[in-house]
Formats: C-alpha cells, structure tokens, sequence
C-alpha cells in the first residue's frame, strides 16, 4: 500500500482510490443508468469520483512541483486517470519513481 507521507505516494494512493471510483462509475452506474433506468448508481459514484480525480490532478502538479515525477511522467499519469484501469497500469512506473525518490 502506497504511503501518503510522499508526493508520489499520495499520487500512487489517491489513483488506485480514483481508479477504482471510475471503473464502479463506468462498470456499474452507467449500465444501470441506461439499460435499467436506475440513476442512483451514477449520483452515488459521480461525484466522489469527480473529487477523486480533481485530488490525484492536484497531487500530480505538486509532485512535478517538486520535482518528485518528470512532466512526461506527470502527463502519462494524467492521461492514464482518463481510462478505465489505466491509475493500475501507471502505477508501475510511479512505484519506481516513489522508490528512487
């Protein structure tokens, strides 16, 4: 489990959290919102989800700031909060960068 005590690590934390959020979002909420009628999923999910990802952007910038991830790596970890499981991909990489930091 990643340690909120480093920028890379609340940024490895807080991804998994949002990846996680995104996939109930898109796996759950929407197939319920559309083939069942069902919206409360998608209230439920959405907005926390919208935090979550609003957080780990945060934290991205701040771990640039301080020069604790390369802009390459902070952009590939920005885009891969856009698709489904793509915070478990990247984390990887950042499990790496949180080690050699």
């Amino acid at each position: 489990m990643p340690s909120m005590k480093s920028s890379v690590g609340r940024v490895r934390l807080v991804g998994m959290i949002e990846g996680i959020s995104f996939i109930l979002l898109m796996g759950v909420g929407m197939p319920l919102k559309y083939m069942a009628g069902n919206e409360i999923m998608v209230k439920l999910t959405g907005m926390p989800h919208g935090i979550l990802f609003l957080l780990l952007c945060w934290f991205i910038m701040q771990a640039w700031a301080e020069k604790r991830l390369s802009f390459g790596l902070s952009c590939l970890t920005f885009l891969a909060a856009l698709i489904p499981f793509g915070p478990f991909i990247i984390d990887h990489w950042l499990k790496k960068w949180d080690v050699a930091a």
